[in-house]
């Protein structure tokens, strides 16, 4: 690993406020050292830098660890494991499960849980919809659609007194349906990143 990333993404955590342990730290770089090495052949994400993934992947996603409270999380959209992924590995004690119907992406997750040891992550290959018999008391989504169809797909999934969590660009015109209320937006400073970002929390009104 390039002395350059690990100090990108400690030069990140500080920025972000984000303290954590050893162990933590290079389980992080080897996440973001084996998406560099699988997305060369299976394209799992448009980033193609190392650095740039550091920015826009792992400080991304630690940026909404202040408002993970679990136990259970949902990461809907998950892609190559992103936010999912990379909370599971901050939080061990948050029982992960992370849903995409993209099959390559959902095999990458597979193989990184097993590589870095992630016993709490479960990766399922499947679509929302097809999720049943289950509730979580967090429910996240990064790029996975708007949030007013995100409520709509998991509402089912939403424990009582549970929340969404949903990452945005801009949050000019956010609608929701009727009886699901936005508690509270989070402008999120991601170093080195000049894009806007926002967290949205929503519950059932």
């Amino acid at each position: 690993m390039k002395a350059g990333v690990e100090r990108r993404l400690d030069d990140g955590m500080t920025a972000l406020g984000l303290s954590v342990e050893r162990e933590v730290r290079d389980r992080l770089l080897a996440f973001v050292a084996l998406l560099h090495k699988w997305n060369r052949a299976y394209n799992l994400t448009a980033v193609r830098d190392i650095d740039a993934m550091v920015t826009r992947h792992l400080l991304d996603s630690l940026a909404i660890l202040p408002q993970i409270e679990g136990p259970k999380l949902l990461d809907v959209g998950s892609g190559a494991g992103l936010p999912g992924i990379v909370v599971a590995i901050a939080r061990p004690d948050i029982a992960l499960t992370s849903i995409d119907s993209n099959g390559k992406k959902i095999r990458f997750q597979r193989q990184a849980a097993f590589e870095l040891g992630l016993g709490n992550v479960t990766p399922v290959h499947d679509r929302v919809e097809a999720l049943a018999g289950v509730t979580f008391e967090q429910i996240t989504s990064r790029a996975f659609a708007a949030p007013a169809e995100f409520v709509t797909l998991t509402r089912s999934l939403l424990a009582e007194g549970g929340h969404w969590l949903a990452m945005a660009g801009r949050v000019d015109d956010i609608t929701l349906p009727d009886d699901v209320r936005l508690v509270q937006t989070w402008a999120l400073q991601i170093p080195q990143e000049p894009a806007q970002r926002h967290l949205l929390k929503m519950d059932i009104a």
